[in-house]
């Protein structure tokens, strides 16, 4: 296992010396004069972002490492100059993010590296490394999760390791079996979860940060832990990634970790439905008619449209239980999304423009990407039902914005964003410098972004 350790510069003693270099073509990299010492391009002063400068260290400190140094100085000046505080942050995550390598079973000798960052005077550096490393922890925390193996990820797994996290953070944790759930008439869900050996659960993660009283917002993530797509089952090739089917519940169990660490002043409440989709002799077919919280009956199209259906009676719990005030759900749902942007952006779903518009500066700040899909009305008659008051499929039409139409059905007049990572949050490949091959975290930092910036209202 690789480690690192950042810290700030107090003239400590390091084998190399890092610079960032404006005006210097974007991720070179090259020697400089003095001995130990790399110089990474940022390109153009007024082309910098805050991924440029994730990529632009994590490129220096994979080069220094994999020289065999264990210790190294960075100038961040540059960064912080031009994208203040989030140019430190981007900094941090680059460097750390590029360290990081998946949980493993085997034994593995640990390499430590110390990374020590100056030119942080214009900034209250302690304070900001701080807040930095905390959504760096949040990251891999959803890496983490994401990477585990499905034997190792069941809903009681994700439960008892989002349940842990979240009292160490001091969350108020409150985790409902399959009873309970049962009784607060969550039949979407458990068409789904009663496909399984092992049971349905729904995870409710608390963060009361902000103002008492006011109405928190809700991060609502997919949780299927794995998903055989149950009787329209999948091909062998389209399920071998399937244990990354709970990325939405692993983002915004990061997020909201990292909110509580940095004791951001905002009120959020997770809800994570966490099943499996297998198949049983309970499991349900195609052309079933089911219920839900909401009161809403369904035709089910596909078994492999499970998402929606466990997502739909979440946003019912956070809206009616929860007293959610705005509602951002997270999901790998669509491979038509998938398909349609690729590993670049995720697609977002809105029914609020000014709630949209906060996502969009979050991103910015995240350094994240996303891409709003039109709802024109002509979509929901894709999934006009004969038999019941909707269906979860379009019959291969649209199909990544009728699916997040039918989540909308479920959020109602409640603001609401729907955020489908389905391309993003795994890579096969290491493209990018801080970015290994497995899960990435998509997500957590817009969402924290974003939840900080309803913290400033």
């Amino acid at each position: 296992m690789e480690t690192i350790m950042v810290e700030l510069y107090r003239q400590q003693a390091a084998q190399w010396r890092l610079e960032l270099r404006l005006e210097e073509e974007a991720l070179s990299l090259r020697a400089g004069d003095e001995a130990k010492t790399v110089l990474a391009g940022l390109g153009k002063r007024e082309s910098v972002t805050v991924e440029l400068v994730r990529r632009a260290a994590a490129k220096a400190v994979k080069t220094v490492c994999s020289l065999g140094g264990e210790s190294a100085v960075l100038d961040a000046a540059p960064a912080v100059e031009l994208l203040g505080e989030a140019g430190l942050s981007a900094l941090v995550q680059g460097a750390e993010l590029c360290r990081y390598h998946q949980e493993s079973w085997k034994a593995v000798p640990e390499k430590p590296f110390t990374l020590y960052l100056a030119g942080t005077e214009g900034l209250d550096g302690e304070a900001a490394l701080a807040r930095a490393e905390a959504l760096v922890r949040g990251i891999r925390f959803t890496r983490d999760l994401v990477n585990c193996p499905p034997n190792r990820m069941t809903p009681e797994h994700l439960a008892r390791r989002a349940a842990g996290a979240g009292e160490k953070a001091g969350l108020e944790v409150q985790v409902l079996d399959e009873k309970e759930t049962r009784e607060l008439g969550m039949a979407a869900f458990h068409a789904v979860g009663d496909s399984s050996a092992n049971p349905p659960r729904l995870i409710v993660l608390r963060y009361k940060g902000g103002r008492q009283g006011e109405a928190p917002l809700a991060l609502v993530g997919k949780g299927v832990t794995f998903d055989s797509g149950g009787y329209c089952i999948k091909t062998t090739a389209g399920m071998r990634d399937m244990k990354t089917d709970m990325a939405g519940a692993a983002s915004v169990c990061g997020a909201i970790l990292a909110l509580a660490e940095n004791k951001v002043p905002v009120n959020v409440v997770a809800v994570i439905p966490a099943v499996e989709n297998r198949i049983s002799p309970d499991s349900f077919l195609p052309g079933d008619v089911i219920g839900s919280m909401a009161g809403k009956s369904i035709e089910i199209g596909s078994t492999d449209a499970e998402g929606r259906l466990i997502l739909a009676d979440a946003v019912t719990y956070a809206i009616e239980k929860e007293h959610a005030g705005r509602v951002v759900d997270i999901a790998t749902l669509t491979g038509a999304i998938a398909r349609m942007l690729g590993g670049v952006a995720a697609g977002v779903m809105a029914n609020d423009d000014a709630f949209f518009a906060k996502l969009q500066a979050a991103a910015e700040r995240a350094g994240e990407r996303f891409w709003r899909m039109p709802d024109y009305p002509e979509y929901n008659k894709l999934i006009e039902s004969p038999v019941a008051d909707l269906r979860n499929t379009s019959n291969g039409v649209a199909g990544a914005i009728t699916a997040g139409l039918f989540i909308a059905a479920f959020a109602g007049d409640t603001p609401w964003l729907h955020l489908d990572i389905a391309g993003t949050a795994w890579s096969n490949s290491s493209e990018k410098e801080y970015q290994p091959a497995g899960a990435t975290g998509m997500g957590v930092a817009t969402l924290y972004e974003l939840c900080r910036a309803m913290a400033d209202e």
